[in-house]
């Protein structure tokens, strides 16, 4: 009865997700053309052909997003993906919407700016609603309410111990039917064996996890070899090393299968959508700011002695050294092998620099950095060598921000995390900051950041 009741929830999950993405689409379309037509022409642009093209696009959305196992209820316990899976199948559709019309001489009655304005707000209304809804499933299923998975758990004592209390499976839509624990002794395996598949047939879960070191090969055939009669998915339980890497997995290179621990952060499409915005919007700023820069470099000369830029060498992506370019807020101009941090009421930071520190004005001229490819807008931010240096000896994830471009800002930034690093815990946390934007990130994600840098408070917090 569980199972039964499991799979109605499942399934009436996934009709529900479907639907609100068409009413999203439809909603919206709608209220556009409607609000648009009547704005500019006197008119309700909503005819049947219209209405129509609304209806093909809709509908396709959501049945190419049915067929890949989109609305499944565990793909919306993080949101993770879903904005470019969503970018990407919308454009596609768009595109599609767009052939449709032309060759049956629908686009003839449809406003270009309309269907732009559907194009642009769409996405963004599709990409919030699946934010809201995926937001109530991963507090549904920290709330015990609803569960994406029935586990089964077999294996030795202490490691069942250490997957739960690490885990938590209970939290993130997993509940736990039971747990079988096996005994350490071989002349009890097969009995216990037995009697936990028996169990695993009768609860019928979606997965069973074999809880026990990989060294033990014994136990993990014998284990397999028992529940390969049982109607679930069978996994190895984790060994924790598998714990600093978000994507690893199971690969396969010609007849080589290998467990894959890390890969590239981006693939080939996102490293070119991620360049392409780059340029797009430093050169844009730059022309926007160009005032301001002419400015703060002028003010720069007038209060203290020295050049109005500052030039000092950073580790970029793949460790390559690079020369970054700031307003020079200090009078000293250090990129040696031993560099001071700015701390706070520094006597070196003179009276323009610091208020270009507070407001985060010095690091403007970066978007020069941007524009050549040694930066990205958004990205972990780089340190000095020999800061960097010292921190790569001390913390063994460090390394991985040189992964991606450093960035003009970051998520460590806009969550306050910035300034000088006068304790193990900062630059922790710091780290910890970087690594999550690395393994989550997105176009959305990036535009959001550079939100939060403009206008959030936390943003200019501890700025020296």
């Amino acid at each position: 009865m569980p199972q039964r009741n499991t799979a109605l929830v499942r399934a009436s999950f996934s009709a529900m997700a479907a639907s609100f993405d068409l009413l999203t689409i439809v909603g919206v379309a709608v209220a556009i053309e409607t609000t648009y037509y009547s704005i500019f022409y006197g008119w309700s642009g909503l005819s049947a052909t219209n209405l129509q093209m609304c209806l093909f696009a809709a509908a396709s959305f959501v049945v190419a997003n049915a067929m890949r196992n989109e609305y499944s209820f565990a793909n919306y316990l993080q949101l993770r993906g879903h904005g470019w899976r969503s970018f990407s199948l919308w454009s596609l559709v768009c595109l599609c919407a767009i052939a449709v019309g032309f060759l049956t001489k629908a686009t003839e009655e449809t406003s270009r700016a309309a269907f732009v304005l559907v194009y642009a707000v769409g996405f963004f209304a599709i990409y919030a609603q699946r934010a809201t809804l995926a937001h109530f499933v991963r507090s549904s299923a920290a709330a015990g309410g609803v569960s994406a998975r029935r586990l089964f758990l077999v294996g030795f004592e202490k490691d069942v111990e250490a997957f739960t209390y690490r885990y938590k499976p209970w939290t993130c839509g997993m509940h736990v039917v039971a747990a079988v624990v096996l005994r350490e002794t071989e002349s009890t395996l097969d009995d216990d064996l037995a009697l936990a598949a028996a169990s695993a047939r009768m609860l019928r879960p979606d997965d069973v996890f074999i809880l026990a070191p990989w060294s033990r090969t014994d136990v993990i055939d014998a284990c397999v070899t028992a529940f390969l009669r049982v109607p679930a998915r069978i996994h190895l339980g984790p060994e924790r090393v598998l714990d600093r890497f978000v994507d690893a997995h199971i690969d396969k290179v010609g007849a080589i299968s290998s467990l894959s621990l890390s890969g590239h952060p981006l693939n080939l499409m996102e490293v070119a959508g991620k360049r392409i915005f780059d340029v797009a919007v430093s050169l844009l700023a730059l022309i926007l700011l160009s005032p301001l820069l002419l400015v703060c470099a002028l003010l720069i000369k007038l209060d203290s002695p020295g050049p109005a830029l500052f030039l000092q060498r950073r580790y970029g992506f793949n460790r390559e050294t690079f020369r970054i370019v700031k307003f020079r807020t200090m009078t000293t101009m250090d990129d040696g092998r031993h560099i001071k941090q700015a701390t706070a009421n520094d006597s070196r930071v003179t009276r323009v620099g610091r208020f270009m520190r507070r407001y985060n004005i010095d690091e403007l001229p970066q978007l020069f950095n941007v524009l050549r490819g040694d930066m990205s807008l958004v990205g972990p931010r780089p340190h000095a060598l020999a800061h960097d240096q010292l921190f790569e000896r001390r913390i063994a994830l460090y390394a991985r921000r040189h992964n991606v471009k450093p960035g003009i800002t970051g998520w460590a930034q806009v969550n306050g995390l910035r300034g000088e690093i006068d304790s193990p815990e900062k630059i922790r946390m710091r780290i910890e900051h970087d690594l999550y934007y690395i393994d989550n990130w997105s176009l959305i994600f990036d535009v959001w950041i550079i939100f939060l840098t403009i206008f959030s408070r936390k943003a200019y917090r501890n700025a020296i």
